[in-house]
């Protein structure tokens, strides 16, 4: 039986909480592999942490190996082949987002230089927010791992988009496919409806009314965290852990000829025009391990707009962390 060794942070949160049944029972990496999982936890959460291994244990899941609960990155990271870093602090009422940023950084910058512990073909994908900038936060510090290792969550993104323009034309969401999510996961981002398909044919066949395209379906995805926030009181936890295992799954595949995925890997400046050295996302392919940007994608001047707003922002972002990358 193959085996692979995943770290979750925040583990007794809400996200962890939805993820890590699911990683344990063998939906993510297949039946013939056996997951042993390190939950990671501040100490005045490990308590909380140790129940959810219990829990875990408790289902008999014949995919799950060994359950360990850490307090410290060092250990926790050590030699694994997945790290997923969802814990993060929330932004606080009244915080401005460069303020959010600030006070994360110095967590990111813990958890990367602990990363360098990892496995040879260690994995990260960042759900903690602001998670295009703490991702590039945690790349720089984390020493001996390949940036490209790297990538930030925009997944949840390409869900929501999906499922949105599933409804306006009324199919279910497996019939849209070609989503791609340009830029940041934050209120700039842009799902881009032009080059997205629903039962193979443009986007556009099915839905004819441009004004709804841009008026109403960028807002609704951009602020659907927000939505979701003021609806049930709580934040999108079930939907971003979710999320995190679809990105997992497709960076763990072949990417289907023709298709793609959206993550926010870090720039090169050698795609699309979009500025070097931040984490933006863009489409991409997978061969099971590495990925490549998925070229040739046609960009409107509308697309070109919306892409550069996000890209600056993420250039506004680095620059308010630009002493914590190493």
């Amino acid at each position: 039986m193959k085996q692979v060794k995943v770290a979750v942070t925040g583990a007794a949160g809400q996200i962890g909480y939805a993820m890590l049944f699911r990683l344990a029972s063998g939906q993510v990496f297949g039946k013939d592999t056996l997951v042993h999982l390190n939950l990671l936890e501040l100490p005045v959460a490990v308590k909380a942490a140790e129940g959810t291994a219990m829990e875990l244990a408790d289902c008999g899941f014949n995919t799950l190996g060994k359950v360990e609960v850490f307090d410290d990155a060092a250990k926790a990271f050590d030699g694994v082949n997945w790290a997923l870093l969802v814990g993060s602090k929330p932004r606080g009422k009244g915080m401005e987002r460069a303020d959010l940023i600030r006070e994360n950084g110095p967590i990111f910058v813990g958890q990367g230089k602990a990363l360098a512990k990892g496995a040879s073909d260690l994995r990260v994908v960042v759900v903690g927010n602001p998670c295009n900038t703490n991702a590039l936060i945690a790349a720089h510090n984390a020493d001996g791992v390949p940036m490209e290792r790297f990538h930030a969550m925009t997944m949840l993104d390409q869900n929501r988009a999906r499922a949105q323009l599933a409804n306006k034309s009324g199919s279910l969401a497996a019939a849209v496919s070609h989503m791609a999510i340009w830029g940041n996961h934050s209120s700039t981002m842009y799902p881009d409806f032009e080059n997205a398909r629903i039962d193979g044919k443009p986007a556009s066949d099915k839905i004819q009314d441009r004004a709804w395209l841009e008026n109403e379906f960028i807002p609704t995805v951009q602020k659907r965290g927000a939505a979701i926030i003021q609806a049930r009181g709580k934040s999108s936890a079930a939907s971003a852990a979710s999320a995190c295992l679809d990105h997992v799954r497709e960076w763990n595949q072949e990417t289907p000829s023709g298709s793609w995925f959206s993550a926010a890997i870090l720039s090169s400046g050698n795609h699309y025009g979009i500025a070097p050295g931040i984490m933006y996302s863009v489409p991409v392919k997978s061969n099971g391990s590495e990925i490549e940007v998925v070229e040739g994608l046609q960009i409107s001047d509308f697309a070109r707009a919306k892409m550069t707003a996000t890209q600056d922002e993420l250039l506004s972002e680095k620059e308010v962390v630009k002493d914590l990358l190493s």
